[in-house]
């Protein structure tokens, strides 16, 4: 990062040329984040399930006490100390040994269950900004919304540099940042189904709650939501309550959640959605909005980036190289397995239009003999945090997800068609990371990996070598970039 990096003889801004992506739950890690930002580009921390992750490392003992050291820096000890008290296991879990679990979310929340949530977002950034001056960012899923108040407030409070936002509208945030810098309460609308018309409701969070320090100073940081399409980022841009501050344009080539295509969905003969022309941001649309952005899904590359700066844009954001580097949070075993297949033939990228409990495509890696989970798996929900509020017949707030056992969700108001095809992404991204929830009778919760389409042609970038740091991914990227 710096004033100094030039391109064809053009002079670029300050701005990051390469965003790491922020995968999954715990794949963008601290320690992936640091190492992006040490390299002086914009590392990214997933806050999705993250007060899950935090609690999970502390019953495995908290390997290295870098959870501890960041928490010693919480300005609430008093939550530090209930939080060491109810999770942190010195010795870790015996063998066999399920995880204590937090409450799941819903609407009104306890004060110390977001304080946790707060907690565990500020630990993550806290580490990732850890002794360096490089850019660190938050990306958080719009529509997994009940964490999402407390998980940015803990986040600022910790310093950091961008939001990121994606699978969904993000309006309301730049106003919500603007407020939660001077410590003031925030609110937003809460997405509840058999709402009357006219009816709204709303999640609140109010930093005063907690013992905020008025008098501290908090950087607000700079906001870019991910969309897929020109049209939603001018109306971002038009519409949101405060300053956005760029955009990324996700293809559907990215891995993770993929808007679904514009207009009628339609399947290819493999189950598929199907994109087209209209699914392309028109570029001169974009560069009209006179805002950063930067192209992600099918960028991930030296030529890509090379491309995406041709075409006007500030950079790229680039996420299954950085997955499967040293640094990252996914399973060394995974990484193996998958990068080993890849060379042999034995993976492949599947779009799946009903995975995930979102409604969202969602992308997988399939690999045979892959271990993931598959249908046959019991279906326990006891995360929650991809459920969905209604209101019941009863007048009262209920949550259900078209995961959870079809009895359940039945029972709830939906409907059996809904629950067919659906995955438990919440446990199986834990798993992913070495954090799966175990079973009664040994059967442990397996992974359900998920990679754009670069992951398929990796080697063509990186070589056929056995492991690769994420120092080495932005050595590779910038190929072509260089210093003035």
């Amino acid at each position: 990062m710096g004033v100094d990096t030039t391109f064809d003889g053009f002079l670029l801004s300050s701005d990051p040329l390469i965003i790491q992506g922020g995968m999954g739950a715990g794949v963008s890690n601290w320690v992936l984040a640091r190492a992006v930002a040490l390299k002086g580009q914009l590392g990214v921390v997933s806050g999705t399930v993250l007060d899950t992750i935090i609690v999970r490392r502390l019953q495995d003992g908290d390997k290295g006490g870098h959870v501890r050291r960041a928490m010693a820096k919480f300005p609430m000890p008093e939550v530090t100390a209930e939080v060491l008290r109810r999770y942190f296991r010195p010795e870790g879990r015996k063998e066999g040994e399920p995880y204590r679990l937090l409450p799941m979310y819903r609407q009104s929340q306890n004060a110390l269950r977001q304080r946790i949530t707060m907690l565990a977002n500020f630990v993550e950034i806290y580490l990732a900004k850890e002794g360096h001056d490089g850019p660190v960012g938050l990306n958080l899923l719009t529509k997994v919304q009940m964490p999402n108040l407390a998980s940015l407030y803990g986040a600022m409070l910790a310093g950091v540099d961008y939001v990121l936002m994606g699978a969904g509208i993000p309006k309301e945030i730049p106003g919500v940042l603007d407020a939660l810098a001077e410590h003031k309460a925030v609110s937003m609308k809460f997405d509840v189904s058999g709402l009357p018309a006219g009816e709204s409701e709303y999640l609140t969070f109010d930093p005063q709650e907690h013992g905020a320090d008025r008098d501290q100073p908090l950087n607000r940081p700079k906001f870019l939501p991910i969309v897929s399409s020109h049209t939603l980022a001018a109306s971002l841009a038009q519409k949101a309550n405060g300053k956005v501050d760029g955009f990324v344009f996700e293809g559907s080539p990215a891995g993770g959640h993929n808007a679904p295509p514009r207009g009628e969905l339609k399947l290819n003969d493999r189950g598929e959605p199907i994109y087209g022309d209209r699914d392309i941001p028109d570029l001169q649309r974009v560069r009209d909005l006179g805002l950063p952005f930067w192209m992600a899904g099918g960028t991930g590359s030296a030529d890509g980036l090379r491309a995406a700066l041709h075409a006007g844009a500030s950079g790229i954001q680039v996420g299954t190289l950085f997955a499967y580097c040293e640094e990252s949070g996914l399973s060394p075993e995974i990484k193996h397995q998958v990068l080993a297949g890849v060379v042999l033939g034995k993976v492949r990228v599947h779009t799946d239009a009903r995975i995930s409990p979102t409604g969202f495509p969602f992308k997988l890696v399939k690999m045979d003999g892959g271990g993931f989970q598959d249908a046959d798996r019991k279906r326990v929900c006891d995360l929650g945090y991809l459920r969905t509020a209604f209101r019941n017949l009863t007048g009262k707030f209920d949550y259900r997800c078209p995961a959870e056992p079809v009895a359940d969700f039945v029972s709830k108001g939906g409907t059996i068609a809904e629950t067919e095809g659906r995955g438990c992404l919440c446990n199986a991204l834990l798993a992913n990371i070495g954090h799966g929830q175990a079973r009664p009778e040994g059967v442990d919760e397996k992974p359900l990996l998920t990679s754009g389409d670069d992951l398929l042609s990796i080697w063509k970038h990186l070589g056929e070598r056995a492991r690769f740091a994420a120092s080495d991914v932005v050595d590779y990227l910038l190929q072509g970039v260089r210093r003035a």
